[in-house]
């Protein structure tokens, strides 16, 4: 499922304007960028939960050459689905 397809659904459920729904959207795809950039945990009961976790620094191998590679420390997104996903998706 694409963006516009999520939007073309809201708008259709929500009986809204595509307008309308694509504004829902981006705000609420902003507010969990926004709160995972300051660390903190955005939970969507029965959805699943978004976090951040962190990744060691690490020697990777260049898999042209063979030759080692250091790969830094990163800060990832995590996703944790919750029970109601779990189960919908079974």
């Amino acid at each position: 499922m694409t963006k516009a397809d999520m939007v073309n659904r809201m708008a259709r459920d929500a009986k809204v304007t595509k307008r309308a729904a694509e504004a829902a959207l981006d705000s609420a795809l902003k507010g969990i960028k926004d709160s995972l950039k300051k660390g903190k945990k955005v939970t969507l009961v029965g959805f699943g939960s978004f976090g951040i976790g962190r990744r060691k620094a690490r020697t990777g191998r260049n898999p042209q050459t063979g030759r080692p590679i250091k790969i830094p420390a990163a800060r990832v997104v995590r996703f944790r689905p919750g029970a109601a996903l779990k189960k919908a998706v079974k």
